[in-house]
């Protein structure tokens, strides 16, 4: 799929985008009305101004991606393998799977007005499960084997990729959820995630290139009312589903370390709450003054559009060795 085809990239971005802002516009006071987000009691104390924003906003992704993916599969059918859009498919599906376990922790959070859906065990056990399917269905499929490469070194990994692979999978997607923690920053990040991966999958990669302009399109059609102030959350509805897009990625360019560095602010954010739990129980002591590292920022005076800007400008930053590892294989 050369570049030079830029009609397809056009269109498979400009309805992404289009339809993310018609249906937020259709879903924000529809929301407003039945879905306003209880507030994390133990955050942030000047985050409670931001209850009863309307939440579960990430519903948008799901419609407009769909909707998206289907048409540019089917007009420019001939610019794809049958594998191409099966693995496009099988992505699409994995993230509507974890947007679906979003839903049901975010009506949880509403029924019980706390921010406490679904038990950690609850989540991680339908996560491992819509994990399992994808990786089962690409094995079936599309033929994966067991090799992963990383720069020019291809590594089979045998009976260890599967695990391996659950656990890229359950820790990626979960990352995703920790990040959005305040207005703006997930979908922030996406977008520029989205932008890097495009740049480095444009001649290279069909798969890689509409999923990341399909996640262009929704991130940046999202941060028109996401942007703080934000007129409404994506809730889990939307971190899962993103997550669960931008992680299949990994599958696409059979190369998961690509992925790990140009979403490396989504990765540090996990990591800052695993640091931070590990730490204190062995020290009884914080290495931050609250995780994940944008409340910590937040502690030291940052507002939400810096914190948001320099994630950007992080995320940008990570793609340009992800660039050099990629077109090096």
């Amino acid at each position: 799929m050369p570049l030079n085809n830029t009609v397809t990239y056009i269109i498979a971005f400009l309805l992404s985008f289009i339809l993310t802002i018609a249906f937020e516009k259709k879903l924000i006071p529809r929301l407003s009305a039945i879905a306003k987000q209880p507030i994390y009691e133990e955050g942030p104390i000047w985050h409670l101004k931001k209850s009863g924003t309307p939440t579960m906003g990430g519903l948008a992704f799901l419609f407009a991606t769909i909707i998206s993916l289907t048409t540019v599969l089917i007009l420019f059918s001939e610019k794809f393998t049958d594998m191409q859009i099966l693995s496009i498919t099988l992505s699409l599906i994995y993230a509507i799977l974890n947007s679906l376990i979003g839903v049901f922790d975010d009506l949880t959070k509403l029924k019980r007005k706390k921010n406490a859906g679904l038990t950690p065990r609850e989540k991680l056990i339908m996560q491992t499960i819509a994990a399992a399917s994808y990786l089962t269905a690409r094995g079936f499929f599309l033929n994966d084997d067991t090799a992963i490469t990383f720069a020019s070194l291809e590594i089979d990994l045998g009976l260890f990729y599967y695990p391996l692979s659950l656990i890229f999978l359950l820790g990626l997607v979960n990352s995703t959820n920790l990040t959005d923690g305040i207005d703006g920053l997930a979908s922030s990040v996406a977008f520029a995630i989205g932008v890097g991966a495009f740049y480095l999958t444009a001649n290279i990669n069909a798969e890689g290139a509409i999923i990341s302009l399909s996640l262009i399109g929704i991130a940046l059609g999202f941060l028109l009312f996401n942007i703080h102030p934000a007129k409404i959350f994506m809730g889990d509805t939307g971190s899962l589903f993103i997550g669960a897009f931008i992680a299949t990625m990994a599958f696409t360019l059979d190369n998961p370390l690509i992925i790990l560095i140009i979403a490396g602010v989504y990765a540090f954010e996990g990591f800052s709450v695993a640091l931070q739990v590990i730490f204190y129980k062995l020290t009884k002591r914080r290495i931050f003054r609250m995780a994940p590292f944008h409340h910590h920022l937040e502690r030291y005076g940052w507002d939400e559009n810096k914190i948001c800007v320099s994630a950007i400008f992080a995320t940008l930053v990570l793609s340009i060795p992800a660039y050099i590892l990629y077109t090096s294989i």
